[in-house]
């Protein structure tokens, strides 16, 4: 922990990670100044001071503040924290994971801290890394949504989709039957998407339009009706996907993707763009017809 302050410095140490929080950077490096005026030695303010003066464009004394904040601090998390969001900033992002280390050392539980952390792992793809920095965000914030989809993300990006497709599973879980409130029903919904298209990953295409069925809680209708027609394609429903691909031609006449889904599924496709003399008569014939219905499409032309 770092060395404590009165009352008073106290509250102005709070200004200073508010206004830097909100960039108010002038405000923060006065109130900053007010508390080395007293405490001309005080880790964690020097440590602010530098971390405000880097967002002021003032690089060189930005390290010198910080780096004389930690030498006076060594124990302080917030120092070596301060230390890892400077390097971060000029994209040294191993030496910002070692302090951001060294900071965990001293407050191992610091949620700011292993976000940081885990965004910096990502980054890097330290994905072993990234995976167990987000369990324990989750082991700590167990009530938060995205420290769920948090670690799902990471197993999948760590190769292993079915790993987060449990984790998700157990996630819905813990849910109440009228989850989610109205305020949440986008994020809930993104959510459902985001394990169809992990069971479309894995191959369980069957499961996966069960899954989609079954959420009618899902908002995005527009995804909804894509990731269905992507999987009536791969289960070779190739009757219905042209149902499905005429609908979305209706919301979109202008997307190209749903003009070659729907040539896929009435057999007028070719990866090598070559067509023999029937297949041409008969793609002139759907563009005829689709030109009729969507006239004001560039697409289509």
């Amino acid at each position: 922990m770092g060395t404590s302050l009165p009352p008073k410095e106290a509250n102005l140490f709070k200004l200073i990670v508010k206004s830097y929080e909100t960039k108010q950077y002038k405000k923060g490096l006065k109130a900053a100044d007010a508390i080395l005026k007293k405490f001309p030695d005080h880790g964690e303010t020097l440590s602010m001071k530098g971390l405000t003066l880097n967002c002021m464009d003032r690089k060189a004394e930005a390290y010198e503040f910080v780096r004389l904040g930690l030498k006076n601090d060594l124990k302080s998390h917030v120092c070596w924290h301060v230390y890892g969001l400077l390097y971060r900033s000029d994209r040294e992002y191993r030496e910002a994971i070692k302090c951001y280390r060294n900071a965990l050392k001293i407050d191992p539980d610091n949620i700011e801290i292993l976000r940081d952390l885990s965004l910096l792992q990502a980054q890097m793809r330290d994905l072993s890394g990234f995976v167990k920095t987000r369990q324990q965000l989750l082991t700590l914030k167990p009530n938060h949504r995205m420290n769920w989809i948090g670690f799902a993300v990471a197993h999948h990006l760590n190769s292993n989709a079915s790993k987060a497709i449990e984790i998700l599973e157990a996630y819905e879980g813990t849910l109440e039957d009228d989850y989610p409130p109205d305020n949440e029903h986008s994020e809930h919904s993104e959510m459902l998407l985001y394990k169809v298209s992990l069971l479309e990953e894995c191959g369980c295409l069957e499961r996966s339009v069960e899954e989609l069925h079954k959420d009618l809680k899902i908002v995005d209708k527009l995804a909804y009706k894509e990731e269905e027609v992507s999987l009536l394609v791969k289960l070779n429903c190739l009757e219905e996907a042209e149902n499905l691909y005429r609908e979305l031609l209706l919301m979109n006449p202008d997307n190209y993707r749903y003009y070659e889904g729907l040539q896929k599924c009435v057999g007028l496709h070719a990866d090598n763009g070559q067509y023999s003399s029937d297949q041409i008569e008969q793609l002139e014939a759907l563009y005829r017809s689709l030109g009729q219905q969507y006239t004001s499409s560039s697409a289509v032309k």
